[in-house]
């Protein structure tokens, strides 16, 4: 296990001084010490207590401290520190994994509303994802796939981080109250439901634009053209007409994904230790399960977010389709019980790495800021 690797490392480095493994520990703990002084000076204004205090000249190499004493103590697996990680790592862990997420996969994420389209234009007919991808380059441009992205990114900011610090917060509660000392999943399941609330909240009106503005034939020429004719042609409850649909598709969603990953994470990683393999695949897998199951869900919010004009017209449904059951009924009306399943493939397709990556990325930040915290608190103590 990479985890594995890095503390054997170190402590070799400790125990060794003198010899070849000795070098290759001390090297990697320099880097590591390095990075972490590079990262956090960058956000020291925010983080300022966090900042590590590096001794020697910049350009003499860097010694691993220690003593082997210090060596003797086994570190802590990170998830399970006394005092835990803190809510301000998990926030900023959360917004940096949404945002990377997000920006990430967009282009499917594109190719995905465009594939959920009920009664879609003759020239965006798709046959998978793949063809989507090449003829929306094809014909409307290599940046059309990109459209919308900046509403996304400012949006997944801010809610990633709440949804993340909230979920931690509230396993840790739940699971103290419903199985002291274990994992519960029906903690997980739990947190990540609320977790998803909050996350809704905010993200419900950037989903609205970024759909419209993915739409084969956008009318929109920018987000800001975007948001203020919908505000001024259908006011502001359309930015979250769609809200309790995604609260009833993400709500079950949510606690398939949590429940799984951390079913997955007991199976793969039962130390609970820093393991990207382990992180990447428990993702993957449970945004998966997740997405195969909600589906019929995101085709209805989907309908309801972009407001599909060529398939109102065709049922010839006047005003604007509002609330899951106008919207199930209308989808039913369109395509019957296949229809629930549009774009299932992509969706699958855009999910298994959206969640493998922000699984993976938040990971890696809390691991590697909650081990910055622990070298600042050891390095004060001194």
């Amino acid at each position: 296990m990479e985890a594995d690797g890095f503390v054997t490392g170190r402590r070799m480095s400790a125990e060794t001084p003198g010899g070849d493994s000795g070098v290759t520990g001390a090297g990697a703990g320099a880097g590591i010490r390095w990075l972490g002084g590079r990262f956090w000076g960058v956000s020291d204004g925010i983080f300022g207590s966090l900042s590590p205090r590096v001794g020697g000249d910049a350009d003499q190499p860097l010694q691993l401290q220690g003593t082997l004493e210090a060596a003797d103590i086994p570190d802590p697996d990170y998830e399970g520190l006394p005092n835990g990680a803190s809510t301000s790592t998990h926030m900023l862990a959360g917004a940096v994994a949404g945002i990377m997420e997000h920006c990430l996969m967009y282009p499917i994420d594109c190719v995905k509303t465009r594939m959920q389209s009920l009664q879609p234009e003759p020239a965006a007919r798709y046959r998978n994802v793949m063809d989507a991808l090449r003829r929306i380059v094809r014909t409307e441009g290599i940046w059309r796939p990109m459209r919308g992205l900046n509403v996304t990114a400012t949006g997944a900011g801010p809610a990633h981080a709440l949804y993340f610090a909230c979920y931690e917060k509230l396993k840790k509660t739940l699971g103290d109250i419903i199985h002291p000392g274990a994992n519960s999943h029906v903690a997980n399941g739990a947190a990540g439901c609320v977790a998803t609330l909050l996350h809704d909240a905010m993200m419900n009106p950037a989903e609205v634009v970024k759909q419209r503005m993915q739409m084969y034939n956008s009318p929109y020429r920018s987000v800001l053209d975007c948001m203020r004719s919908v505000w001024l042609k259908e006011g502001a409850a359309a930015f979250y007409r769609s809200y309790t649909t995604q609260l009833t598709m993400n709500v079950p969603f949510q606690a398939l994904h949590f429940m799984t990953y951390e079913y997955l994470q007991e199976t793969l990683n039962p130390h609970r230790q820093y393991n990207p393999t382990s992180h990447m695949v428990s993702g993957a897998l449970a945004g998966a399960v997740a997405a195969a199951a909600t589906t019929p869900l995101d085709v209805c919010k989907t309908l309801l977010n972009t407001q599909e004009s060529l398939a109102l017209h065709s049922l010839n449904v006047s005003g604007h389709i509002s609330g899951l059951a106008h919207a199930f009924r209308t989808v039913y009306r369109l395509g019957g019980v296949p229809a629930y399943f549009k774009g299932v493939q992509a969706r699958i397709i855009y999910q298994m790495p959206s969640t493998a990556i922000a699984w993976t990325v938040y990971e890696f930040f809390k691991y590697f800021i909650t081990e910055h915290q622990r070298a600042a608190e050891k390095h004060s103590g001194e």
